[in-house]
């Protein structure tokens, strides 16, 4: 399973990465930053940073976070999607250095991502038990409320898993605390309200490897 994490967040920064790129915006190097640090910490313990500069970001993904990855490969790509600076470090970890712009584009297209990600769960073909989706403004909360019996006789429940992906790494490029690393999925009966589920990510999943 968390291959299957690793695996979606690479798919999900590039998706993200290509959509940023359409306007990215090149910076005066010379120019110096006033940084505001932000550094969390994965399950793993090690910081994913978010520096906040006057015109610059800075995002460090840790080693950890690209298992399995031709790190040069990963590079080349966001350099050719518009990031102006990729550095890797000693450790094993990429920075990703762009505009701010750029980052506040990258966030915004995030936000739509996870809310047409929704919509496709709440009017498709794919979960027809499901009937509505509601979230907080953080994406660290999502409610499903379904049919009790269609879910309980569905593979639906997996529809959780795509949400708390890109709820959790919207928390992580947003700069979060590392207390509040976690999405949690509540799956309730659309006719009484009653809680079927509660899935907590990255909690339950650590718990079953």
């Amino acid at each position: 399973m968390k291959n299957l994490l690793l695996v979606s967040f690479v798919l999900l920064l590039s998706i993200f990465l290509a959509a940023c790129s359409q306007n990215a915006q090149k910076e005066d190097g010379k120019k110096e930053d006033v940084a505001e640090v932000t550094t969390d910490k994965t399950s793993d313990g090690e910081p994913l940073k978010v520096d906040k500069g006057l015109l610059n970001v800075e995002v460090t993904i840790p080693a950890s976070f690209l298992e399995g990855q031709d790190i040069d490969t990963v590079i080349a790509e966001a350099k050719n999607e518009g990031i102006k600076e990729v550095i890797k470090n000693d450790d094993g970890s990429i920075t990703y250095k762009m505009s701010k712009s750029e980052h506040k584009k990258m966030m915004k297209e995030m936000e739509e991502g996870i809310i047409k990600s929704v919509e496709e769960i709440k009017t498709g073909e794919d979960f027809t038990s499901i009937k509505d989706v509601s979230y907080n403004k953080s994406f660290s909360e999502f409610t499903l409320s379904v049919n009790q019996e269609e879910f309980e006789n569905s593979l639906d429940s997996i529809a959780s898993f795509g949400l708390a992906v890109t709820g959790m790494y919207y928390q992580l490029f947003n700069g979060v605390n590392p207390e509040k690393y976690k999405v949690t999925v509540i799956f309730k009966n659309e006719s009484n309200g009653e809680v079927i589920n509660t899935i907590v990510y990255p909690d339950d999943l650590n718990e079953k490897e």
